[in-house]
C-alpha cells in the first residue's frame, strides 16, 4: 500500500508543480493585461475591452490553483500553537479534523459551483464573449484538488497514526528530491 502511496504523491508532487507553474504563467498575462489596459487608456486614449474581464478571468484562476497546492503544502489556515502544545495523539485527531473539514469544503466547492457553472454557461461575459461558466470553473476544479489533497493528508495521518509515527509540524508527506534542503556534515 505504501508504494502506491508513494507513486500518488509522486504523481500530485508533478501536478502541484505543473498547477503552480499554470498559476505563475496566470499571474504574467494578468500582468500583461493590465498594463495593456492602462497604456491603452493613458497613451493611446482608446482603453480595450477585453483587458479587465480577462484581467479577473486569469485571477481567480490562478489564486485558486495556487490556494489548492496550499492545501497539500498546508499553508491553508490553521492554529499551529494550539497543535505544538497538543499531546502526539490529539495533535493527530486535530489534523485528521482539519483536512476532514477543509475536504469537506472542497466537495461544497465542487457541489455548488456546477450548479453555478450549469446556470451561467449560455451567458457570454461583456467584453470577451466567452462562458461566463468559464469564470467559475476555477471554483470547481479548486475544490476537486483540496479533496484530493486532503484524501492524501488523511491516509497518510492514518497510516502514520497506525504505524504509531511522530507527526512532523510540516506535515507528513514525503518532499520532492529538489525540495530538500543538504544538511551540512
Amino acid at each position: 500500500m505504501r508504494v502506491v502511496l508513494e507513486s500518488t504523491s509522486r504523481i500530485l508532487d508533478r501536478l502541484c508543480k505543473a498547477l503552480l507553474w499554470c498559476a505563475g504563467g496566470g499571474l504574467f498575462l494578468m500582468t500583461v493585461a493590465i498594463t495593456w489596459q492602462v497604456f491603452g487608456r493613458f497613451v493611446l486614449n482608446n482603453s480595450p475591452t477585453w483587458t479587465e474581464p480577462s484581467a479577473l478571468m486569469l485571477m481567480l484562476w490562478f489564486i485558486l490553483l495556487s490556494a489548492a497546492v496550499g492545501v497539500r503544502q498546508r499553508f491553508h489556515l490553521s492554529l499551529d500553537l494550539t497543535r505544538m502544545i497538543a499531546p502526539p495523539k490529539v495533535r493527530l485527531v486535530m489534523d485528521l479534523m482539519s483536512f476532514v473539514a477543509v475536504g469537506g469544503f472542497g466537495a461544497g466547492m465542487v457541489w455548488y459551483t456546477k450548479i453555478l457553472i450549469s446556470q451561467t454557461w449560455a451567458v457570454p461575459i461583456p467584453g470577451l464573449g466567452l462562458p461566463t461558466g468559464l469564470a467559475y470553473l476555477p471554483i470547481a476544479i479548486s475544490g476537486l484538488l483540496i479533496v484530493v489533497f486532503s484524501i492524501e493528508h488523511i491516509v497518510y495521518l492514518i497510516l502514520a497514526a497506525r504505524d504509531a509515527v511522530e507527526v512532523p509540524l510540516e506535515g507528513v508527506l514525503p518532499t520532492a528530491p529538489d525540495s530538500q534542503s543538504e544538511t551540512p556534515n
